[in-house]
């Protein structure tokens, strides 16, 4: 189960991420996403800006916060690995996965929000 979108590949675990990130901070994901597409090697320097509001926006989040806060472990080795990994972030994928996976068996129902599950 693969969706292409643009340059990368986004698996059904992937989709639901963005699905929660979009639902809560759509116009900064919008913003950082232009400018990464259009800064393909240094969108890491151009897109800061823009990557801090997304930051900031889905750290507000109660559902958000609760993935970050059960996986940070698994999400401290995907940010390490973007980071040592800048122009190739596609290297990343096992990480994604295991950060991904582990998002996904978060019990979300105490934050008392309707998160887009996985079909």
């Amino acid at each position: 189960m693969k969706k292409v979108r643009g340059t990368g590949v986004i698996t059904a675990n992937m989709q639901v991420a963005m699905d929660i990130t979009t639902k809560y901070c759509h116009k900064e994901m919008e913003s950082y996403g232009q400018c990464v597409a259009s800064n393909p090697s240094t969108w890491q320097q151009n897109c800061q800006d823009l990557k801090m509001k997304v930051a900031r926006c889905t750290s507000t989040h109660p559902a958000i916060q609760k993935i970050r806060s059960d996986c940070s472990n698994e999400f401290a080795m995907f940010d390490r690995c973007l980071r040592e990994n800048a122009t190739s972030p596609s290297s990343c994928s096992a990480d994604v996965v295991r950060f991904l996976g582990c998002a996904e068996t978060v019990d979300l129902a105490s934050v008392g929000e309707h998160v887009p599950q996985a079909s």
